[in-house]
């Protein structure tokens, strides 16, 4: 409903103004902004080559220490993973957190200087480190380490699994948690690789925040809504029978924020259409209306246009779309609990989670006295 030709009248006398393609793309970005659809874009174009700075890191946080800086944790990694490079976490390597970093290819390193500044250059490279447990050179020794580009990978991992491991002590060994960072293939590994694997909690967390989207993801609802059908009995001695089909049986539920959105607004409507369970958190981001075709530039951008929508056939309405999705709880976070280390969204999702779990306790499975064929009467 929008008039374009008024969009072109307030928008065209900009162009003069120009000066730069990263220019060009801001007017642009405004321009499909007027279509009020989350996803608008604008990719590419003609933009110069620069040299990009090559700053290493450590995979490690850092705090300054008197005139030194110690390393208060490092990041640990999945060895035989390659996208998960850990630093300072290598085999036979002598560092270990509480240790100080004393000078980086031999330069004095202190507090006065910027660590980051100090591994310019270093991404990918041999670097040297010294290193100590205190903060002096007296009995310091070097290290050969290799800094990475990137330490975003290292750093998600360590937050999936410290949330993992307070879900387990929050409810006592009784639930599992399941992070799905998007709803693309790697969002779906990562959802088979922990939700399978926990297969012996009674409920579990499922975690949507800053879901980046991808897929329309109800396939993995889809595993969530199935009963328990049969059961295998277990060879080892005292063992557990093995419950068909494959995964958690008990409560769920599913964690939302504001960051989650496309592909993370439409998991969670299709979590709650399907009545898995109680969504927790913040809306999501609201964008299901979408864009297949990209319109090229010649300058080898391109643009997006809306061309297509996510409805509810059975209540004839759109989903989420500038709405997002609304948690049945609404649980903020707050800056005062951040700071502390606390996760109150991830808090009341165990909390509900061990409630539902209280109305409907977790199956008890138990093989049948063994049959005596051979036994003759």
């Amino acid at each position: 409903g929008r008039d374009w030709q008024e969009a072109w009248n307030q928008y065209s006398p900009l162009i003069t103004f120009i000066r730069h393609r990263a220019d060009l793309t801001y007017l642009l970005d405004q321009l499909g902004g007027e279509t009020s659809v989350g996803h608008s874009f604008v990719f590419g174009g003609d933009y110069p080559d620069l040299d990009t700075s090559r700053v290493g890191v450590l995979g490690a946080d850092l705090v300054a220490d008197g005139q030194h800086w110690k390393i208060k944790r490092i990041f640990t990694t999945e060895s035989w993973n390659p996208g998960l490079v850990a630093p300072l976490a290598q085999p036979n390597l002598k560092v270990e957190e509480g240790n100080y970093i004393l000078a980086i290819n031999g330069k004095s390193l202190t507090t006065s200087d910027d660590p980051f500044h100090a591994l310019n250059g270093t991404a990918k490279l041999q670097t040297i480190l010294l290193i100590n447990s205190k903060p002096s050179a007296d009995g310091a020794w070097t290290v050969i380490v290799q800094p990475t580009e990137n330490e975003n990978a290292l750093r998600q991992l360590a937050w999936v699994e410290d949330n993992r491991r307070k879900v387990d002590e929050l409810s006592k060994g009784k639930l599992g948690y399941v992070w799905v960072p998007n709803t693309g293939g790697s969002g779906f590994n990562n959802f088979n690789r922990y939700y399978f694997a926990q297969q012996d909690k009674q409920g579990a967390v499922i975690d949507e925040r800053f879901n980046g989207g991808g897929l329309l993801d109800d396939y993995m609802v889809d595993l969530m809504v199935r009963r328990l059908r049969a059961a295998i009995t277990n060879e080892v001695p005292g063992g557990q029978p093995t419950r068909l089909p494959a995964g958690i049986s008990g409560p769920k539920v599913l964690l939302i924020n504001e960051l989650a959105g496309s592909g993370g607004d439409f998991f969670p409507w299709i979590f709650k259409q399907q009545k898995v369970g109680p969504l927790i958190g913040t809306r999501t981001w609201g964008g299901l209306v979408k864009s297949t075709v990209h319109y090229s530039f010649v300058d080898g951008g391109a643009m997006t246009s809306p061309d297509n929508a996510i409805f509810d056939p059975a209540q004839n309405k759109w989903i989420a779309e500038n709405t997002g999705i609304a948690p049945d709880i609404e649980v903020k976070v707050t800056a005062s609990a951040v700071s502390k280390g606390r996760d109150l969204q991830l808090e009341k999702a165990v909390e509900e989670t061990l409630k539902l779990l209280e109305k409907e306790p977790y199956p008890a499975v138990k093989a049948p006295a063994f049959s005596t064929p051979g036994k003759k009467k």
